[in-house]
């Protein structure tokens, strides 16, 4: 059984293990990490007025009875059209939380939250071509496979294909 998945806004006390997310290609995995890119843009962030704007956000996923950090969920606008934008969300978790469910919680819960809070109707998500753990989890949180987007991505020295997924207001809240 899956332990009970929650989020809420990151504090400083978590951005130590928010940053290996970003920083430790161990911690980062296969898929996380894009090289050193920019040091200390974390706290940079969070000490100019939090993490959480009109175009974008971050929020700390916490797990089981204690509540204890396992990652984050992100979120940013992208242009969709020419004059329409959408949610595109993210998703990173430390190793040991991997595998455990949390990751299609966290993903169904962000989902909720941006339909509740924000009045945009459309949430996208893309995931390496090869990151199959992933793209079952975004396809068990509600989102739907769109298609590939070929040599869309940079990593390793090499241009890779990413799986496009999305999410509609209504797919969430049918009727």
């Amino acid at each position: 059984m899956t332990a009970h998945v929650r989020l809420r806004p990151i504090t400083e006390a978590d951005l130590d293990l928010i940053e290996l997310l970003y920083e430790d290609p161990d911690e980062a995995g296969t898929y996380g990490f894009y090289g050193y890119q920019n040091p200390g843009a974390l706290r940079r962030g969070f000490a100019e007025g939090g993490l959480i704007s009109p175009r974008g956000g971050r929020l700390a996923v916490v797990a089981g009875d204690d509540g204890g950090l396992v990652g984050e969920v992100s979120w940013h606008q992208q242009q969709t059209g020419p004059d329409s934008v959408c949610w595109n969300i993210g998703i990173g978790l430390l190793v040991r939380a991997r595998g455990r469910g949390y990751g299609t919680q966290a993903q169904r819960l962000l989902a909720g939250y941006l339909f509740a809070h924000t009045q945009l109707n459309r949430i996208s998500a893309e995931t390496e071509d090869g990151n199959l753990a992933e793209q079952r989890s975004l396809e068990k949180a509600g989102f739907t496979r769109e298609g590939v987007l070929r040599g869309s991505c940079f990593r390793d020295g090499k241009w890779r294909d990413m799986v496009s997924y999305s999410m509609i207001r209504a797919d969430l809240t049918p009727g």
